[in-house]
């Protein structure tokens, strides 16, 4: 009997009722069981889930559902693509079928959740299906936004593409170095509809006067600082075509054009120069409080702001801003740029001249702006990075291994304890250096090592207290304000010492203590009552010191012999050589003892079939490794651990008949 074949019908029907329940209880078990349960091929049942969950959409959009049905959908059919149930271009169809069909508003909160599961779409399942979907849905979105009006919207769809796209993505770069030239800035053209010259007739006409203080401190400088007139208009608005187009300044009209007008502009900067009035100030504090920014889509060119733009300082800030970028393009070398575009000699040292010029403006300008101009040059500098990388062609900033190149074999990157433990009953502790290995197994258990009483440095009460017993003795006639305890150095150490070895210390008391040194001097009574009184054998702080420096020369004559010492009680060649014809076959249990790892052994075993010439490899690589630690002691040592007591018997008669 043959399987049942499939039926799109009855799958459809099936499918759009399992993908409902799981909406509705945001899981997808019941529809994964369904579309197992449900005959045909995988790649029929597939394209059917996929029609469904449009289907499904559709209907939710129609009915003008909320947005959290939509999202819950396309959460779905991501899962459903890590369930393997439908392809994985199915959720980004479905989030360009919603951006598609809904209002701008709620295309915002859509695309909220496209950002929020960017690390989704750069997963190995999703990117290489669906970043395609991805930057056509953003460039659709984009064209339906208005660049005016919408502006934080189209930099969040910029930052999502950055942050999708790895930077060496062609698709994000303007490879060509091609200029918008649809950029055109409209002003008035026409010196007969100019306002600018009707403005003193009509202030006659109206036949006022204004008395001398009427007008206000900020319209008075700005009217009369600057002498505008429509030829300034005209040549300050003709500049925007040299920076929408700066292949113009190669042409040698266009560019006695450019140079006369750009040295006319600049005059004016110079001559009027911003002040950083309290008004202003106030005004970027309160702006700075409020959070607010201020953005310009697009330059007005009505004649009757030019005065209120040159009085500007974010307005002036562009402006000089676009020379600096200009002049960045027109000295570059550019891949794409034509070989006759060539700047004469007089023009680069005009640039370089006016470039200075542009930065000591930008510097003057307030608020902050020499902090301002230092960050213009530096972004500018990093730019030149951008333009050689993009002159080099966009390499992968990826380096790739060549595919003639050898594996390479993973190694640990850090040690395993068998590499730096040895095998003995003691587990020396190899340190990589023969002097930190010495030190460091100078006593076999370091917390047995921090516990001796060497490391005592805390002082007895009688040692401590001595002092200050004394100075409290009325015989001995010491002035309140010349004792001990009235310094606040010795007052802490007492506290910290009566703590630890006072009982008075925890003991309740019904006398109140106005200062530390009063508290300090009752103890020191009680003190004085119950330790024994000084007798004259106990010793000074000088004999105490030159004890301490007998013990210190005596532990440095034990410990840090010197290494010529050292080097004379090494094993020699000729001990070798003997010791390792008696050794023979013992060797492998002497091993471990001398701390020789699994691989050394192995290795000795594979260069010498001879019991005696593997002895001897074994002691030489020991020698190697101990160095002047390699001595007979620590040989007989090992052998004793290792229970070959006759053989560390001979070993030593053999080192006293040598000595």
């Amino acid at each position: 009997m043959s399987p049942p074949l499939f039926s799109l019908t009855e799958a459809r029907s099936k499918l759009t009722n399992a993908t409902r329940e799981a909406v509705i209880g945001k899981n997808i078990k019941h529809l994964v069981n369904v579309f197992s349960q449900l005959p045909g091929s995988e790649n029929e049942k597939k394209l059917t889930l996929d029609q469904v969950f449009r289907a499904v959409l559709e209907e939710e959009i129609i009915n003008q559902a909320s947005c959290d049905n939509c999202l819950a959908i396309i959460s779905l059919a991501i899962c459903g693509v890590t369930e393997g149930i439908c392809t994985a271009t199915t959720p980004f169809v479905l989030l360009g079928d919603v951006l598609d069909c809904l209002p701008l508003d709620h295309c915002d909160r859509i695309f909220t959740f496209v950002e929020k599961n960017v690390s989704t779409w750069k997963s190995n399942t999703f990117y290489s299906a669906g970043k395609n979907y991805l930057l056509r849905m953003c460039n659709d979105l984009l064209r339906r936004l208005s660049k005016s009006q919408n502006t934080v919207f189209c930099g969040r769809i910029q930052l999502f593409l950055a942050r999708l796209f790895p930077i060496s993505e062609k698709s994000g770069l303007n490879l060509q170095s091609q200029f918008n030239l649809e950029n055109v800035t409209v002003y008035n053209v026409n010196e007969q509809e100019s306002t600018l010259g009707q403005k003193q007739v009509e202030d006659k006409d109206d036949g006022m006067e204004i008395e001398e203080g009427e007008m206000g401190d900020d319209d008075a400088s700005t009217s009369s600082s600057i002498p505008i007139d429509y030829n300034l208009y005209r040549k300050f608005w003709s500049l925007q075509d040299f920076f929408r187009n700066p292949v113009q300044c190669y042409d040698k009209s266009f560019w006695k054009t450019f140079l006369k007008f750009s040295e006319e502009v600049l005059t004016i900067f110079k001559s009027y120069k911003l002040d950083d009035t309290q008004a202003s100030r106030k005004k970027t504090e309160e702006l700075k409080v409020e959070g607010e920014h201020v953005y310009f889509a697009k330059f007005l060119t009505s004649e009757k702001l030019m005065d209120l733009q040159l009085s500007d300082s974010n307005f002036r800030r562009h402006i000089l801003l676009q020379y600096l970028i200009l002049f960045q393009y027109l000295k570059g070398q550019v891949k794409f740029k034509s070989s006759n575009y060539v700047l004469l000699d007089e023009q680069s040292i005009w640039i370089e001249d006016t470039t200075k010029i542009v930065y000591q403006l930008l510097s003057e300008i307030p608020p902050d702006g020499d902090k301002f101009s230092k960050m213009v040059e530096h972004i500018l500098n990093t730019e030149e990075n951008w333009n050689s990388w993009k002159n080099e062609g966009c390499p992968s900033f990826v380096k790739e291994r060549p595919v003639d190149a050898k594996p390479i074999k993973m190694t640990r990157k850090r040690p395993a304890p068998e590499d730096f433990l040895g095998k003995g009953p003691n587990k020396k502790v190899l340190m990589g250096n023969e002097e930190l290995t010495r030190l460091w197994n100078l006593c076999p258990d370091n917390m047995e090592a921090c516990k001796l009483e060497s490391r005592e440095f805390m002082p007895t009460l009688e040692q401590f207290f001595e002092e200050a017993i004394e100075q409290a003795d009325p015989e001995n006639m010491v002035e309140k304000e010349y004792k001990v305890v009235n310094n606040s150095n010795y007052g802490w150490r007492a506290l910290r010492l009566l703590a630890r070895r006072s009982p008075h210390f925890f003991l309740p008391t019904n006398q109140q203590f106005k200062s530390l040194p009063e508290y300090l001097e009752n103890m020191v009574i009680k003190l004085a009552k119950e330790l024994p009184p000084p007798s004259e054998e106990i010793k000074t702080g000088e004999d105490e010191e030159d004890e301490d420096d007998e013990d210190n020369e005596s532990l440095l004559k034990e410990n840090n012999e010197s290494p010529e010492m050292l080097q004379q009680k090494v094993v020699t060649g000729a001990m070798i050589e003997s010791f390792a014809n008696k050794l023979g076959e013992h060797w492998k249990t002497l091993a471990p003892y001398l701390e020789m790892k699994d691989v050394d052994i192995k290795e000795i075993e594979s260069d010498s079939e001879d019991v005696k010439m593997r002895a001897k490899l074994l002691l030489v690589a020991w020698q190697d490794r101990e160095g002047v630690q390699a001595t007979p002691e620590n040989l007989i040592t090992a052998l004793n651990n290792a229970q070959l007591t006759e053989l560390a018997e001979t070993l030593t008669n053999d080192t006293e008949n040598c000595t």
